[in-house]
């Protein structure tokens, strides 16, 4: 193990106790001490060889990504107004999702986004996100008067950057001519879409409506009630808003 990963460096065999994982290493301690160069001794580690390269991208391996589409079909269901609504457009033309492009005033129904447009509607430009990679959110909000026809309730769209890098790794195995376990191992620089849907619906009844009117009544009849109590009781000039409101007959 390198000597620049603290947990790998050592005295003697004692300081790598077998089957303990290097901390921020490449592998298992075999429990041997061994002579890295001149100066240093590190654990000697049983992993894979050569190690992880961490030498960083110039520039982006897929800049045609830009142009990629990527299609989001939602489908939301308001339970209590039995009212289901999906995001594509109903039509019978076979090509039309194929010539599409969402635009937010010109084509707002077509669920087929560019990459590069996401990447700009979120503040930043596809080039820079995609040298190391990044996360963009994407909300759609529903919003839906269920009083106005069906075609009325859209979804809107909004984009964000959640990180400006973004990366995994995967690996696969295989068995040479001289049946040795090897792997490639690959670390993917890419852009990650985050989508999350909310939405909220009404429509107007007639017995919620009225059950609010009734309260909206009740409430300033009550008003009233403590009004007059203030006045009338806790008041400093309640004498004088006694003899107003009320009229003595002798």
């Amino acid at each position: 193990q390198s000597p620049s990963v603290l947990d790998a460096v050592c005295t003697e065999d004692a300081d790598c106790p077998v089957g303990n994982p290097v901390v921020r290493g490449n592998g298992i301690k075999t429990g041997k001490c061994v002579m890295f160069n001149t100066t240093h001794s590190t654990c000697e580690i049983y992993g894979w060889c050569p190690v992880e390269n961490n030498t960083l991208p110039r520039k982006p391996l897929l800049a045609e990504a830009a142009n990629f589409t990527l299609f989001i079909k939602n489908t939301i269901h308001f339970t209590k107004f039995n009212f289901s609504k999906c995001n594509t457009l109903q039509t019978n033309d076979p090509t039309y999702f194929k010539n599409c492009t969402y635009d937010p005033f010109f084509n707002p129904s077509c669920p087929v986004f560019r990459v590069r447009d996401m990447v700009e509607a979120a503040g930043e430009t596809f080039g820079d996100l995609a040298l190391l990679g990044g996360s963009i959110g994407v909300r759609i909000e529903w919003d839906c008067d269920l009083d106005h026809p069906a075609a009325q309730c859209q979804p809107q769209y909004s984009f964000s950057l959640q990180d400006r890098r973004y990366n995994f790794r995967t690996a696969s195995y295989y068995w040479d001519s001289q049946r040795r376990l090897c792997r490639n191992l690959l670390k993917l620089y890419g852009i990650r879409f985050d989508i999350s849907v909310h939405g909220q619906a009404g429509k107007f009844s007639i017995i919620p409506a009225a059950v609010s009117f009734g309260t909206g009544i009740a409430f300033f009849g009550a008003a009233t009630v403590v009004c007059d109590l203030v006045l009338l009781y806790l008041d400093a000039k309640a004498d004088f808003y006694w003899k107003e409101k009320f009229e003595e007959v002798r």
